[in-house]
């Protein structure tokens, strides 16, 4: 067992210094154990923001702004349909929610405003 940190980028165990940095031996990833790890500067990154421009975060509740189809549901999502407790994710669909009738889906951002 390492006494360093695994690698952030495939969390190997087998990790070494050289000159000031961390190395990989087993996808010869290279960083700064100083710096924060690219998968800490993503979740920072990460900013969602509705069709007003409001900046979204987990937990949030939306409204659905237009009638959006659903694929093998014989009628669409309403729009004004609440949305509660949403997450948001990285993608295209950057909202992960529940909605009542439907079940889980996926959302794009920009068919919603915040609540």
């Amino acid at each position: 067992m390492s006494e360093f940190p695994p690698c952030p980028k495939c969390q190997s165990e087998y990790s070494y210094p050289s000159d000031g940095l961390l190395i990989c031996s087993e996808c010869f990833h290279e960083w700064n154990p100083d710096e924060a790890t690219p998968a800490e500067q993503e979740d920072e990154a990460l900013v969602v923001l509705d069709s007003n421009g409001n900046a979204l975060q987990n937990g949030d509740s939306v409204i659905v702004i237009k009638d959006l189809p659903v694929k093998g549901m014989p009628k669409p999502v309403k729009a004004g349909t609440k949305v509660k407790n949403i997450r948001l994710t990285d993608g295209d669909h950057n909202i992960d929610c529940k909605i009542e009738g439907f079940g889980s889906m996926g959302l794009k951002s920009e068919f919603v405003r915040k609540a």
